[in-house]
């Protein structure tokens, strides 16, 4: 009698270390089991690999391999920096890099209507038309408009924003200017005023105040 009950035990202990090797089975195949925190069961995110620890197939925030991106140049035509920018959920996402070549400080950074960088004339890059308006939108600020990009004193920076207002297919073809200036974001001071009366003229609904035009990148499909 006892010898069956201790036959019966080792089955059971047999069984469930089955279970076990069955359950281990199904995170094979170079998968990893996530750590996110209140996940029970472990949930299966992929390989490490995967963008944003985002499950492969496309769901992540940011669509791999729908790109578009820009050289930007400066007014002696020397290439200074790159511009990508790539599909998100919603809208855009923009990471600029400059490498040399700008005035140390903060300078206003828009996508223009239309995809032509010529330094050339009285005012360089004004080839690249206004900021950019999709939609059949006037109002400001314009569907264009992007944070400023921080320049350090060796004339180089790095800025990574996102826009809602603009899809990838709607900026392709246009381009990338950055302004000699920071831009005013909106903040307009008192002593402004519009035919005779308080608030923003053209000049500044167009630009910003951001000054002149001291980079460019035509941007195009990754």
């Amino acid at each position: 009698m006892t010898a069956t009950v201790v036959s019966r035990k080792s089955v059971a202990v047999v069984a469930a270390a089955a279970a076990v090797g069955l359950a281990l089975a199904g995170c094979s195949n170079a998968e990893e089991p996530s750590d996110v925190k209140g996940t029970t069961p472990t949930v299966v995110t992929g390989d490490k690999g995967a963008p944003g620890g985002a499950e492969q197939g496309g769901h992540g925030e940011e669509h791999a391999g729908e790109q578009a991106t820009a050289k930007i140049i400066d007014v002696q035509r020397r290439e200074i920096g790159t511009a990508v920018f790539t599909k998100a959920e919603k809208g855009v996402k923009v990471v600029v890099t400059v490498k040399e070549g700008l005035e140390p400080g903060f300078h206003g950074m828009h996508i223009h209507a239309n995809g032509v960088c010529d330094p050339s004339g009285a005012e360089p890059f004004s080839s690249a038309g206004g900021h950019l308006q999709v939609g059949g939108r006037t109002e400001h600020p314009s569907s264009g408009d992007l944070v400023s990009i921080y320049i350090g004193e060796n004339g180089g920076g790095t800025t990574t924003t996102s826009s809602e207002a603009v899809t990838l297919e709607q900026i392709k073809g246009k381009a990338l200017v950055i302004h000699a200036g920071a831009d005013n974001f909106g903040n307009i001071p008192d002593r402004y005023s519009a035919d005779g009366r308080p608030g923003p003229d053209k000049r500044s609904l167009d630009t910003g105040d951001a000054g002149g035009r001291a980079a460019c990148g035509v941007i195009s499909a990754g």
